[in-house]
C-alpha cells in the first residue's frame, strides 16, 4: 500500500501562511484543473508568447552595450575592413556587439531571428482564428486585442530593424519619412516633430529606441497579458469531434500535463531559434556598411513583414495626384503606405461585427468552424492573402525583372492588373472548393464511405460497397450548423416590411445576407449512413442490402 510523503515542515507552513492571508488554495486548484484542447494548431500562438519572451531576454541583453546616438565616431574595431570610417556610435556599437562582445552576435542573431518569427507566427495564429470562425461571440475582444499586437509588432519591429544604422535601414526610415510627410496639412509637421529637424537630423535613432525598448513593448506587452486573461476567462476553442460540444471542452489539464507540455515546447522553440541564428545569417550589416543619405543600393529588402507596404509604394500610379488650395495631395504615396494597410487593419478589426450584421448570428461559439462550412468567409480570407501575397511580391519586382530578364515596366503592370484580378479569382475559386467539400461531406454523412470494394448483384449488376464512418468522423460532420440568416423576406400581417428593411442599409443588409449563405449546402434532416450499403455507380441509386447478400 502506497502513501503520500508529507511536505517538509518548513514548506507547509511557509504555504500555510500564505493561504491564510490569500487563500489561493481553492482558486489554485480549481485553475489547475483548467483543460486545455489539443491540437497542433493551438501551438502557433504558443511560438508567438514564446519568441516575445525571447525578444524580451535577447533585447535586455543588447541594451547592455548598444549606444543610441547619431554622434559621428571613427570606427576603431576588431572588423578591420572598416576602420578608419566616419559612422554613427549606434552603428559602431552594434559593431562593438558583433565582434567585441562574447556571444554578441549570436544573441543579436537570436533577436533578429525572434522578431521574424514572432511576427510570423502572429499572422499565421490569426489566420488560424479567421479561417475557423474562432473570433466569434464571446470572443470578438480578443480578436481586437490580436489585431492590435499585430499592427504593434509590425512597427516594434520596424524600429528595431532601423536602429543600427546601416545603408538597407536607413533607407527603410527614408520611406517611413516619405510617407509620413504625403499626410496633407500634418505630415511636414509630423516629420519634423519625430526627426527633431530636416532629414536625417541627429535625434531619430534615440527617439526610435526609446519607443522601442520602453513604450511599444509595454504595451505588448499589457496587451498579451489582457489576450490571456480573457482566454483564461472564457476558454479555448476546441474543433468538433466526438464529445466536443458547445459547453464541454476536452483536452489535457492545466497541471501537470499541459504544464509539463508548454514548458517543454518552449525550449524547442528556443532552440530553432539558437540553431537557425548559428548556422543561417542574417541582416549582416557589417557587410552594408553605414548609412549616408548620398547613399543608395540597389536589390534591398525589407524584413518579409514589411514586404506587403514596399509593394504598394513600389506599384500604386501616381496618376492621380493633385493639389487644393496650393497644397499638393501625393496620392501615390498617401494611398498605398497608409491607406492599404489601414484598410488591411481596419478590416481584420472590423470582420467579426460585419459578419455578425450581416447573418444576425449572436450565438455563443465554442466549438470552431471547418473552413469549408464558412466558404464566404473562407473565400475573403484567400482573397486577402492572395492581395498581402501579391504586395509582398511585388517589393521584389526589381529583383524578379533582373532575375528572369524581364521589362520593369512588364512587371510593373502585372502586379497592378492582378492586384485586382487575382482576389477576385482567388476568391471563386475557393468558394467552390468549399462548397464541393461540403458536397462530399454530405454524402459521406449520408452514404459513409467508399471502401473500394466492388461486388456484384443477383441481377448482374457491379456495385461498389459503402461502410459506416467512425464516430468521430459522424460527429465532425454533424457539427456543421445551419448558417444563420436574417430573414430578408420577413413581413407582418398585413404584409409590410419591418422599417428596419426598407431603407438602404436595410436592402443592403439584406443582399449581404443573400449572398452570403445562398450557396451553403444544408445537412438538415440528413441521417448518418449505418450497416453497409451497395451503391449504384452508373446511376447514383442505392441498394438497402447488406453486403453479405450479394453473389
Amino acid at each position: 500500500m502506497s502513501t503520500t510523503p508529507e511536505a517538509p515542515k518548513a514548506l507547509r507552513n511557509i504555504g500555510n501562511y500564505i493561504d491564510d492571508r490569500f487563500h489561493l488554495s481553492k482558486t489554485g486548484e480549481k485553475n489547475l484543473r483548467k483543460v486545455f484542447p489539443n491540437h497542433w494548431s493551438f501551438m502557433l500562438g504558443e511560438i508567438a508568447l514564446y519568441s516575445f519572451i525571447i525578444l524580451i531576454i535577447t533585447g535586455i541583453f543588447l541594451t547592455f552595450w548598444f549606444i543610441p546616438s547619431m554622434a559621428e565616431v571613427t570606427y576603431d574595431g576588431s572588423y578591420e575592413r572598416l576602420n578608419g570610417v566616419e559612422m554613427s556610435e549606434a552603428y559602431a556599437s552594434t559593431l562593438y556587439i558583433d565582434f567585441d562582445v562574447r556571444g554578441g552576435f549570436l544573441v543579436r542573431q537570436i533577436h533578429h531571428w525572434a522578431a521574424l518569427i514572432f511576427v510570423a507566427s502572429l499572422v499565421v495564429h490569426m489566420l488560424r482564428v479567421f479561417f475557423t470562425g474562432a473570433f466569434r461571440k464571446p470572443r470578438e475582444i480578443n480578436w481586437l486585442i490580436g489585431v492590435a499586437i499585430f499592427a504593434l509588432a509590425m512597427v516594434e519591429g520596424l524600429f528595431g530593424y532601423s536602429l543600427p544604422d546601416d545603408l538597407p535601414s536607413g533607407m527603410g526610415v527614408r520611406i517611413l519619412q516619405g510617407v509620413i510627410i504625403a499626410l496633407p496639412l500634418v505630415g511636414t509637421y509630423l516629420s519634423m516633430f519625430l526627426f527633431g529637424g530636416e532629414f536625417p537630423g541627429d535625434e531619430i535613432i534615440t527617439r526610435l529606441y526609446m519607443l522601442h525598448i520602453l513604450l511599444i513593448p509595454g504595451i505588448l506587452l499589457a496587451l498579451i497579458v489582457a489576450h490571456f486573461m480573457i482566454l483564461w476567462h472564457q476558454k479555448h476553442t476546441q474543433y468538433p469531434g466526438k464529445g466536443k460540444t458547445e459547453k464541454k471542452v476536452v483536452g489535457t489539464p492545466m497541471f501537470p500535463g499541459f504544464a509539463v507540455k508548454a514548458g517543454g515546447f518552449f525550449f524547442f522553440v528556443f532552440a530553432i531559434m539558437a540553431g537557425l541564428s548559428a548556422f543561417v545569417q542574417i541582416n549582416p550589416i557589417h557587410l552594408f556598411g553605414p548609412f549616408s543619405p548620398t547613399s543608395i543600393t540597389s536589390g534591398l529588402q525589407p524584413d518579409w513583414y514589411m514586404g506587403f507596404m514596399e509593394g504598394s509604394l513600389r506599384v500604386f500610379p501616381n496618376w492621380f495626384d493633385f493639389q487644393i488650395f496650393g497644397y499638393a495631395v501625393p496620392t501615390g504615396v498617401l494611398v498605398p503606405g497608409l491607406v492599404i494597410p489601414g484598410l488591411i487593419f481596419g478590416g481584420l478589426a472590423a470582420w467579426p461585427f460585419l459578419e455578425q450584421w450581416i447573418t444576425g448570428d449572436k450565438r455563443h461559439h465554442n466549438v470552431a468552424d471547418r473552413p469549408r462550412n464558412a466558404p464566404v468567409r473562407t473565400g475573403l480570407g484567400v482573397a486577402g492573402m492572395t492581395f498581402y501575397g501579391l504586395l509582398w511580391m511585388a517589393g521584389s519586382n526589381d529583383v524578379l525583372s533582373e532575375t528572369f530578364s524581364i521589362s520593369l515596366y512588364a512587371t510593373t503592370y502585372f502586379f497592378r492588373i492582378f492586384l485586382i484580378a487575382g482576389p477576385i479569382i482567388a476568391f471563386i475559386i475557393t468558394k467552390r472548393i468549399c462548397l464541393g467539400l461540403q458536397r462530399r461531406d454530405r454524402e459521406t454523412l449520408e452514404h459513409g464511405y467508399e471502401s473500394g470494394t466492388i461486388q456484384q448483384l443477383p441481377s448482374g449488376e457491379f456495385v461498389e460497397v459503402h461502410k459506416e464512418s467512425s464516430d468521430d468522423t459522424v460527429h465532425v460532420l454533424q457539427a456543421k450548423q445551419p448558417v444563420e440568416r436574417i430573414d430578408v423576406d420577413a413581413v407582418d400581417e398585413h404584409g409590410v416590411e419591418a422599417p428596419e428593411a426598407r431603407g438602404v442599409m436595410g436592402r443592403m443588409r439584406a443582399a449581404l445576407a443573400h449572398w452570403y449563405t445562398k450557396d451553403n449546402i444544408s445537412f438538415e434532416g440528413v441521417e448518418p449512413h449505418s450497416g453497409h450499403h451497395l451503391h449504384h455507380g452508373a446511376h447514383g441509386a442505392e441498394e438497402e442490402t447488406k453486403a453479405g447478400s450479394s453473389s
